[in-house]
């Protein structure tokens, strides 16, 4: 038993990294997480409401509980990846959202689906993302930014894939049978995937972290940053770090579910809305690689830093926008920001704070993520009915993002962290 909570077995040398594998196992359960997402409900959102005869404001408000719910599982999924290993707790998560999703194909009343939304919510979007982000962390160290720039990159490839597969699926066959597709892919997919190919971490198949690669200090490396869950949230970066990705997540899911109203606003029509979704996932995809490049090169406070400085630019445009090109423009500094907070976020928690209890950490930081996602449409829609505008929100949204960004470059940050 090492310091990372698993049996060593004897070391052996691999042409090919075996992390690598397991990186891919890790995008392809963050993928399955979509029908626990807003973005993968949305896809049957208005069928759905047809069907079952529900209103909005009350499929919102069924939503809302669900979100608040469903993060509490990213609590309690990081302790079992610490005790029991990614291996088993993926295959086990993996079966219980796709038994799920077949539920929800099949529910026929609002208290089934808020039950079956409720738990999307929780094995998906809470447990299965805690989950994908752990595997990658305990399988790199020295080499963790680089991995995580790949995973973001083929994670976000993956879902642009998917967004428009199953929402042809939604048309062409219905959201049930669609929605039936996924949990079986799910259950007969990623879980039988998850249990071949998964190893919960290098010492498990007498591996090197990183594969043996990088400085020499290696030996010492887990030693100095194995920090227990206790002590990481006792540390100001913690705080900072898991704050600042909440508020892009709020801000995101926010403008994200609200945009075109946001835009009609403005004085544009629903095709530039459209146009500008597609602009915000092409540059979220291209943040992606330049700060995954820049992170061999200058420190994480300092990605976060620009991250959050793009991001606020972005909230004060919204509020003046005039012309399709300053949409696209805000869109460009959305994607951006988004795509570099996304590589901050994958590889702080384990360079920051080691593999000990890297699945409650990040399970911690997930959770206020969740919670902040799930209140930020609310706090838009509320702001924009009391006031009639939604102005004065992204003002106050930017004012406190410029807090998020100057606490960033004062707060003391892990040296593990410092640069990747």
């Amino acid at each position: 038993m090492n310091a990372a909570g698993v049996d060593v077995a004897p070391r052996v040398r691999e042409r090919v990294y075996y992390g690598w594998v397991v990186l891919g196992v890790a995008c392809a359960a963050m993928i399955g997480t979509l029908p626990g997402r807003t973005q993968g409900l949305g896809l049957i959102t208005e069928p759905l409401l047809r069907d079952l005869n529900i209103g909005r404001v009350a499929y919102a408000q069924m939503n809302l509980v669900a979100t608040l719910i469903g993060g509490l599982f990213c609590l309690g999924i990081g302790r079992l990846i610490d005790r029991l290993g990614s291996r088993v707790v993926l295959t086990t998560t993996a079966l219980a959202l796709g038994l799920t999703v077949l539920a929800m194909s099949q529910a026929t009343s609002a208290p089934a689906m808020l039950a079956s939304i409720t738990l999307t919510r929780g094995f998906g979007q809470s447990a299965l993302s805690v989950i994908s982000l752990a595997m990658v962390g305990k399988w790199f160290r020295r080499r963790l930014t680089r991995a995580m720039a790949v995973y973001s990159v083929v994670m976000s490839i993956g879902f642009m894939m998917a967004f428009p597969v199953v929402g042809s699926l939604v048309q062409s066959i219905g959201w049930r049978m669609a929605w039936a597709i996924i949990g079986l892919g799910l259950v007969f997919g990623l879980a039988p995937l998850a249990w071949v190919l998964d190893r919960s971490a290098p010492e498990a198949i007498g591996a090197e972290v990183d594969g043996g690669e990088g400085g020499p200090d290696d030996e010492n490396d887990d030693t100095r940053a194995n920090t227990t869950f206790g002590n990481a949230l006792r540390t100001a970066a913690f705080w900072v770090f898991a704050l600042a990705a909440s508020m892009y997540g709020l801000v995101a899911s926010g403008i994200g579910l609200l945009n075109e109203s946001i835009l009609v606003e403005r004085g544009f029509t629903a095709d530039v809305y459209y146009r500008a979704l597609a602009v915000t996932a092409i540059t979220g995809l291209a943040g992606n690689f330049v700060a995954g490049a820049l992170a061999g090169r200058v420190s994480l406070r300092m990605i976060l830093m620009a991250a959050l400085l793009v991001l606020g630019a972005g909230l004060i445009g919204l509020a003046h926008v005039s012309t399709e090109a300053q949409v696209m423009a805000q869109a460009v500094t959305m994607g951006v920001g988004g795509g570099f907070v996304m590589v901050v976020f994958f590889s702080f928690w384990g360079r920051a704070y080691g593999r000990l209890d890297l699945g409650r950490i990040q399970g911690a930081a997930q959770v206020m993520t969740v919670l902040a996602s799930a209140v930020g449409p609310l706090f838009l829609a509320t702001w924009a009915e009391r006031t009639g505008s939604y102005a004065a929100a992204f003002y106050l949204l930017a004012a406190m993002v410029a807090v998020l960004a100057v606490a960033a470059a004062v707060v003391t940050v892990p040296p593990g962290a410092r640069t990747a």
